[in-house]
């Protein structure tokens, strides 16, 4: 488990990317935000990008600048904590070196604010969306991973492409029920980890929630992604739990 001492800040679902250079100044103007406030822990849960192709992509502009960013603010004091996502599980340690991020497994356990807490993208826990599920255990093997890696840096771009547009077709006919976190799946993951405290991303739905556990009330923060007219952070620190609002 890691203990916070400070105060710790959490972002998810930025989904940076060339085309929306506005996300990438508001990502700029959070980091200035967070060393400036000394923060000590920034975690990062998932879907930095809006996709990554492999690490050996780093010398495209774009990417490296995202990574200067990152170095920029851990070189002012800032630890950065990075958690993959289901855009970004490709990321791996040559851009962690480069950014001087950590790299945490799936689920985290932290001391944040005196809570045992649990950290996770937040995919995990959306188990009524069978399909998706399945192409998760996919590309999450080693096979997968080593294979898709092996090909031209062009190929690879197009097939997230294509993967992206048979998503976006895929999702117009799911209900947002089963897109959404499955109640059930949520208990479990704070059961299993002895948390009375989950936050988490991916579902693009914000919000937080009262849970009574058998053991007592636990609580679920989930963050917002970040797009033209919304974003926003979760901080924990000496004064509580409070939301940062990041609209523009």
């Amino acid at each position: 488990m890691l203990t916070i001492a400070g105060t710790a800040r959490f972002v998810s679902d930025l989904h940076l990317r060339a085309e929306r250079p506005d996300l990438t100044r508001r990502f700029a103007s959070f980091l200035a935000d967070t060393a400036a406030a000394n923060v000590e822990v920034l975690f990062i849960l998932g879907d930095l990008f809006e996709y990554w192709i492999g690490d050996d992509d780093l010398e495209d502009e774009f990417n490296a600048g995202v990574c200067n960013l990152l170095r920029g603010t851990a070189d002012m004091g800032p630890r950065i904590c990075f958690i993959a996502g289901n855009r970004d599980f490709l990321l791996n340690g040559q851009f962690a070196r480069a950014a001087r991020l950590e790299l945490l497994p799936e689920t985290v356990i932290v001391a944040a604010g005196g809570t045992s807490t649990l950290l996770m993208h937040g995919d995990t826990v959306c188990t009524d969306d069978l399909p998706y599920q399945e192409f998760r255990r996919m590309v999450r093997t080693k096979e997968w991973q080593q294979a898709f890696l092996a090909r031209p840096l062009p190929e690879r771009r197009a097939e997230v492409a294509d993967l992206r547009r048979r998503s976006a077709e895929a999702m117009q006919g799911k209900t947002a029920a089963i897109m959404d976190a499955n109640a059930e799946a949520i208990r479990q993951a704070l059961s299993a980890h002895g948390c009375s405290r989950l936050i988490h991303g991916h579902t693009h739905r914000p919000g937080y929630e009262n849970i009574q556990m058998a053991v007592g009330p636990a609580e679920r923060w989930v963050l917002s992604d970040w797009d033209s007219d919304r974003g926003d952070a979760l901080e924990i620190g000496p004064g509580g739990v409070h939301r940062i609002e990041l609209s523009t």
